[in-house]
């Protein structure tokens, strides 16, 4: 008999880390019960929504971002560390998610950062679970780092971006495991050309206002270094991404889930929250065909026996 226990483990990939609400919402559909969650970045910030009890809420007000001036939780900062606080952001979170200690959740929760000073990887699995996504998804040079009285916190993706290792287990459950970052043509989903057009619409209206403010706190009004740094910032982003990839690799050689779900890292950038509502479906469409195909190996290897 399958066991209905899952140990859910979500990879950081910004953007692309909202396929992660449809994975859910799929082992939910499907009659699985989520024990515990172990996430990064935007895998810890999403399995905490849901450790929470609060994915609907978190789920409608992203699909409903189109329709919100997003630069007013934008707090820019004139800092060499990052370019966004990010506590804007969290901040009308806490409006419609309550925080809670990790400890008090009905579920087993970890959120992987890096301390820049130690060197070390970071697990929360007590304290403030605001607190917790806050270190985990400080993406360097972007959000601002995390201090703490013995550290500086920043985005877990940089030591352990699919911490498979961190999962809480119990016998006889399911290891899943959600990397949306992988190097698999990209699967993407039909939406209507109407819906297509109005989301890359707002979006680059989006885009170009991001740009306009960047250009406010560069220190120089010259169009050339303006695009200069603007080259570095994406530089970085690819670098991030690179190592990122290497280090999960290496993580999945030495610990194998029994489903991994593989997410095209080309399906968006990482920054296109505009996107959520393709993201979410390609979230649920990956889990049921790689829970299928799972299932068939499983059955064939059953009856093999």
């Amino acid at each position: 008999m399958m066991s209905k226990k899952v140990s859910l483990v979500l990879s950081g990939g910004g953007a692309r880390g909202l396929a992660h609400i449809g994975v859910i919402e799929e082992l939910l559909n499907r009659g699985f019960e989520i024990h515990s969650i172990a996430g990064t970045s935007m895998g810890a910030l999403v399995g905490g929504v849901y450790a929470l009890g609060k994915m609907d809420e978190y789920k409608n007000w992203m699909l409903g971002l189109d329709k919100r001036k997003v630069f007013s939780l934008v707090d820019f900062t004139w800092s060499s560390q990052g370019l966004i606080k990010g506590d804007k952001v969290l901040q009308k979170m806490r409006e419609f998610i309550p925080d809670q200690n990790i400890e008090n959740l009905s579920i087993g929760y970890a959120a992987i950062s890096a301390n820049l000073l130690t060197r070390e990887e970071v697990v929360f699995t007590t304290g403030s679970i605001f607190e917790a996504i806050r270190a985990s998804i400080a993406i360097p040079t972007v959000l601002t780092p995390v201090k703490t009285p013995d550290g500086l916190l920043v985005d877990g993706g940089v030591v352990n971006n699919l911490p498979i290792n961190r999962a809480k287990r119990v016998e006889g459950d399911l290891l899943i495991a959600v990397n949306v970052n992988a190097h698999i043509p990209v699967n993407r989903l039909i939406i209507s050309k109407k819906q297509k057009e109005e989301n890359e619409s707002k979006y680059q209206i989006k885009v170009r206002e991001f740009y306009q403010q960047l250009s406010r706190i560069l220190p120089s009004t010259k169009e050339e270094y303006k695009e200069e740094k603007l080259g570095y910032f994406n530089l970085m982003s690819k670098t991030i991404n690179l190592m990122t990839d290497h280090i999960t690799r290496l993580n999945l050689l030495q610990h194998q889930p029994d489903i991994l779900v593989n997410i095209s890292r080309d399906i968006c950038g990482t920054y296109d929250f505009y996107m959520a509502e393709e993201l979410i479906s390609t979230g649920k469409d990956a889990f049921a065909k790689s829970f299928e195909a799972w299932n068939k190996t499983a059955n064939s290897t059953q009856n093999s026996l």
